[in-house]
């Protein structure tokens, strides 16, 4: 199998979503280190009065409310981020896809209160016999170099590494485990067992769509994704306010300690890897987890510069569906869809992209165990 490790690699670095931003900073090897790397709870702002009130739709929905929904009633807002840093660790400019802060207006709509469940997904299964994109053969015509017997189905897994290790390497900390999809999350060995109320993972966008057709449902746009991560306020850092901690308490399954060593999670949150859904207060529109456990896909295709082209129009957007197709400059070789909210392997020493604002992205092929979603459906 000499093409094995090639072939393997060539997927993982397919399948790593939204955190290939090459960093060079190290984790705590030492105090010396320890010192140099300045970390703090309030990330570097520009100015905040680049936000504008959020105006929110007065019209409320008739009907009765879809079980499990929560309704977002829409409006027009200011979207985007004015954090400088990835992350509180002083990472510099990662955030400028997110940039500038533009006006935006979105319809009300539906939207389900928590990301998608094993339970919930396993019902659509049961009704379509849907066999996700993890559960596939690979093929010769996506790997054509692979050998025949190197063809395995599997997804990527979080590997905690043994030691502190240069952040520049997200190799390092990832693997393609053979066997490993949503029902069986971290390999074969694996189960979802007890874990009805989790949310389902190793998704690609594909899957992702295809469960919200099922349901009568859609995946949101990346603009009604931050209005209802918003809550009604403007220009917050977070979906329940500006400090990471109120009173003490963390309000999102996030990774604290030392990322990405073995036990180095403190679990500081109440978790270490993922949690089931509603373990933390829910923002002012009735959202859970809309910050951290496992990032969202959204519809919009992924572009560098889409906040740039609206900015730039200097009127209201309204309803964005997106960018007409993919761009990044920096990699042209992925065809990338917009991820939202950050996971359970966010961290202020790597990324902190469950900021509101902030944006992640992934390759529409490629799943892993911390990347899920949820759904809206229009009144």
């Amino acid at each position: 199998m000499k093409n094995k490790t090639f072939w393997i690699f060539g997927l993982l670095t397919l399948s790593i979503i939204s955190i290939t931003y090459g960093y060079t900073k190290f984790l705590h090897v030492s105090k010396k280190e320890a010192a140099v790397q300045e970390c703090h709870e309030t990330p570097n702002l520009s100015d905040s009065s680049e936000f504008k009130p959020t105006i929110e739709n007065k019209n409320k929905p008739t009907g009765k409310t879809p079980k499990g929904m929560v309704w977002i009633p829409g409006g027009e807002f200011s979207m985007g981020s004015n954090v400088e840093d990835e992350s509180l660790c002083s990472i510099k400019g990662v955030t400028k896809d997110a940039a500038p802060i533009h006006r935006v207006y979105v319809d009300g709509y539906y939207m389900d209160e928590t990301e998608v469940t094993n339970e919930e997904f396993e019902k659509f299964v049961k009704a379509t016999g849907y066999v996700t994109v993890a559960e596939q053969k690979p093929t010769k015509k996506e790997f054509p170099t692979a050998n025949e017997e190197d063809l395995i189905t599997g997804s990527v897994v979080f590997t905690p590494t043994s030691s502190a290790v240069n952040l520049n390497n997200f190799l390092q900390w990832w693997r393609y485990e053979p066997g490993a999809d949503w029902r069986h999350p971290e390999g074969p060995q694996s189960s979802i067992k007890g874990k009805d109320k989790y949310p389902v993972v190793h998704v690609v966008y594909e899957d992702a769509e295809a469960y919200a057709k099922w349901a009568g449902k859609r995946l949101p746009t990346e603009a009604e994704w931050e209005f209802a991560a918003r809550g009604g306020k403007s220009g917050n850092l977070y979906a329940w306010g500006n400090d990471l901690k109120p009173k003490g308490k963390f309000q999102a399954n996030i990774y604290q300690g030392h990322f990405p060593i073995k036990d180095g999670d403190t679990g500081e949150d109440g978790f270490k890897g993922i949690a089931p859904t509603k373990q933390y207060a829910p923002n002012a529109y009735g959202l859970y987890d809309i910050a951290g456990n496992v990032w969202e896909w959204v519809h919009d295709w992924y572009s560098v510069d889409y906040y740039k082209s609206l900015a730039e129009s200097d009127k209201i957007t309204r309803n964005p569906q997106g960018p007409d197709a993919y761009y990044d400059p920096n990699d042209t070789a992925e065809i990338k869809r917009v991820h939202r909210g950050g996971s359970f392997l966010c961290t202020d020493q790597y990324c902190t992209r469950y900021m509101v604002g902030t944006r992640g992205k992934g390759e529409i092929r490629s799943a892993a165990n911390h990347v899920g979603f949820r759904c809206v459906k229009n009144k």
